[in-house]
């Protein structure tokens, strides 16, 4: 028997020129490199202004100086001040890193060349001074006392050359370091509660001259004056502002003020209270 084989037919494949999703593909890929180019490499969204609002302290062109060599970004090998690539993030903590009295910043991009800088810069609420000591060739000390402002925070920001009379100032024995600026030297809960102190006595018509932060049951607050006043932070203070502002209007003159050597409101109910001895 005699079998017969269909015969087979090849079909001829379509060119890939004739195929309409290959033109359709080309044209989304070429598309894709135009708008590529001109979003990230063309000139248009090229920045050429940095614009800074919100310093006082901090010299725009120094801030607008760090904020450009943060925009020297390279994108496959090509720098750029791209709009879209530059990293703000980076640009930030650099700006922070290199400026201790600004506090915050905040950068938009305002279409199509402009970044904007906004700054918030720290606001001093204390000073703390630290005394340093000098010998000199013939080996005679000399003593000097170096302070710096402090934020909210208690962050060292800015050294300071002569006393702000209008926050309070801070020593602490018991720090050892160096002041360093951005470094945090105090607790902030304890700072706080430093302004209030300073706040209520200026309110009492009582000017001071330091506070001694001794440890965290004392602070020795020495008074223009010449007399000092120990409170313990860790207690009630309206109560010790309060007993010591009866024991001023009850028992001490205004006039006898000046002899005075200490009140002590750190006990109890009591605030006792003691003259200087004099060689009268």
């Amino acid at each position: 028997m005699i079998r017969y084989r269909k015969p087979h037919r090849f079909k001829r494949k379509k060119s890939i020129i004739k195929n309409r999703f290959f033109w359709l593909g080309l044209f989304i890929f070429i598309l894709f490199i135009c708008i590529s180019y001109f979003l990230f490499f063309s000139g248009f969204f090229r920045i050429e202004h940095v614009v800074v609002f919100g310093n006082k302290k901090v010299l725009k062109e120094e801030i607008t100086k760090v904020a450009e060599e943060g925009l020297l970004e390279k994108t496959l090998f090509f720098p750029t001040k791209n709009i879209f690539l530059v990293n703000l993030k980076e640009m930030k903590e650099d700006i922070l890193s290199s400026f201790p009295q600004i506090e915050g910043i905040e950068i938009k991009r305002t279409f199509p060349r402009t970044l904007a800088l906004t700054i918030i810069e720290r606001k001093g609420v204390a000073q703390i001074c630290k005394t340093r000591e000098l010998f000199t060739k013939d080996e005679t000390e000399i003593s000097y006392e170096k302070c710096f402002l402090l934020d909210k925070e208690g962050i060292v920001f800015e050294e300071v050359l002569e006393d702000n009379l209008y926050v309070p100032k801070l020593k602490n024995p018991n720090l050892k370091d160096e002041l360093k600026l951005g470094v945090k030297v105090i607790d902030e809960t304890l700072l706080s509660k430093v302004s209030d102190i300073f706040s209520n006595l200026e309110d009492l018509n009582i000017l001071t001259k330091e506070f001694s932060l001794i440890s965290d049951e004392r602070i020795n607050i020495k008074t223009s004056d010449g007399w000092e006043i120990y409170l313990n932070p860790n207690k009630n203070l309206n109560w010790q502002l309060t007993k010591l502002k009866a024991v001023l209007r009850e028992n001490i003159p205004s006039e006898k003020r000046k002899d005075l050597e200490y009140i002590e409101l750190r006990f109890g109910n009591s605030a006792p209270f003691k003259y200087r001895e004099t060689n009268e």
